[in-house]
């Protein structure tokens, strides 16, 4: 999948390139880099709390209390398949005035943050997430409830994202 190309991503995840069809908007899917990168966290804490939870009752007190490292192995499956999940179900949009932010797997949330009502557009990026080659797009607005953020981009995407939802902010704003 190349980087800032359109796609369409339904609840399966990406579906390929297409065009914009009557009011309908493009969606872009997340590179596949933040999945490895949440799917590696998961597995390297939940992986020493079941070593922890396992290894030490097991020497101290027998070879039967080493069990306790079942519950934090099977909850590292479950969030294996979550993760691709929630990863699957994140998506964006830019459109003429305002720029769609599509999340959620059992309960769908779409953020719509107006151009002009944009305050500031930051870049962000941890040390994992530039290990990961990674960073994120913080969108500020007046409105504390409607802040929204895109995470897991490739750092030239989030850069032209950033400078081209500042540009479409104050071309925006200005009429106000």
């Amino acid at each position: 999948m190349e980087t800032g190309s359109p796609q369409n991503t339904g609840p399966d995840g990406p579906q390929g390139t297409i065009e914009a069809v009557g009011n309908e908007p493009v969606w872009i899917a997340l590179p596949p880099g933040l999945l490895k990168m949440r799917r590696l966290l998961l597995v390297v804490w939940l992986g020493l709390i079941a070593l922890a939870a396992g290894l030490l009752p097991g020497l101290l007190a027998g070879p039967a209390w080493a069990a306790f490292a079942l519950p934090p192995l099977a909850l590292m499956v479950w969030g294996w398949v979550m993760t691709e999940r929630n990863w699957r179900s994140w998506r964006y949009a830019e459109r003429a005035d305002d720029l769609l932010i599509s999340r959620g797997v059992l309960w769908r949330e779409e953020t719509v943050v107006p151009y002009g009502r944009m305050q500031l557009v930051e870049v962000t990026s941890g040390p994992v997430e530039r290990h990961f080659g990674l960073a994120s797009v913080q969108l500020h607005t007046a409105a504390a409830a409607t802040d929204a953020t895109i995470p897991g981009l490739d750092p030239a995407e989030a850069e032209r994202l950033r400078d081209r939802l500042t540009e479409l902010g104050e071309a925006r704003s200005a009429g106000l």
